[in-house]
């Protein structure tokens, strides 16, 4: 196992939610206005996890049906239990070989996902292949290396402390996440009219615990390095972020969040 995953967990819905997923539903109301995918349709959410991305589709979008797939067993049974109806259903399975007929669905779509796949393309390849004549296939990830600020500012205080944290920063670990490479990578799998944009949402947290407990839920690649640290390790980088986020006077610190976003359609 390489060190940049090992602290790639995903697995507990309800520790991943107050550190990503409450973020991640604020940017796909934005992005699925910007698919503008009409109504009556069939969708794929590819990497669904705990159905950000999909509860927002069934409540915008009003699909004919929705398949959501994740290779987390505990993602899919927490997005089951709260989203599973007769229009949605959730799956195990694989970005890089989905098991849906080709042609299948109307919109393919993805949810800060494609920089964790080991071969971005050929997921790509994937959604492209599952969509029919003229389907849309849109994915957005976090803009790690700036404006994702509450990730940001954690990795900046973390290599402060231990240079090595480097080596596990999402910011250096993916340059996929920026508008070129995004549309590159859409564009070499043979999506026309291709297109990318910023998404930013506030992210305002009412107190400095509720910035910092999440990172202790060792759900994705921050909060398993924070859980890897010893009690005074992880007791200093809790207080060089203290000291370092900009909080108000009423306690509460307000950050931005930006994701890129991207969009093409498949060949008619």
């Amino acid at each position: 196992m390489k060190p940049s995953e090992r602290h790639d967990k995903w697995a507990d819905g309800d520790r991943y939610e107050p550190y990503v997923g409450r973020w991640s539903r604020r940017v796909a109301q934005p992005f699925l206005d910007w698919l503008a995918v009409p109504q009556d349709r069939d969708w794929l959410d590819v990497g669904c996890g705990t159905g950000a991305l999909s509860g927002t589709i069934l409540e915008r979008a009003k699909p004919r049906s929705l398949t959501g797939v994740d290779p987390s067993p505990g993602f899919v049974e927490y997005s089951k239990a709260r989203l599973g109806s007769e229009r949605a259903r959730f799956e195990v399975g694989d970005a890089q070989s989905l098991a849906l007929a080709a042609g299948s669905v109307d919109a393919v779509v993805s949810g800060l996902v494609l920089n964790f796949v080991p071969q971005p393309a050929r997921a790509v390849a994937e959604m492209r292949r599952v969509a029919r004549p003229g389907g849309v296939i849109g994915a957005y990830v976090w803009d790690y290396a700036e404006r994702m600020e509450l990730m940001r500012c954690f990795w900046d205080a973390a290599v402060a402390l231990d240079p090595a944290a480097l080596d596990l920063d999402e910011g250096s670990r993916f340059p996929i996440c920026r508008p070129e490479p995004l549309a590159q990578l859409f564009a070499e799998a043979g999506l026309q009219r291709v297109e990318t944009r910023a998404i930013d949402v506030p992210t305002v947290f009412r107190d400095f615990d509720d910035y910092w407990k999440p990172f202790l839920g060792g759900q994705g690649p921050a909060p398993g390095y924070a859980l890897s640290l010893d009690e005074a390790r992880r007791g200093a980088l809790r207080d060089r972020l203290h000291s370092r986020l900009p909080i108000s006077q009423d306690g509460s610190i307000q950050l931005m969040a930006r994701a890129w976003a991207v969009r093409g359609e498949a060949a008619r």
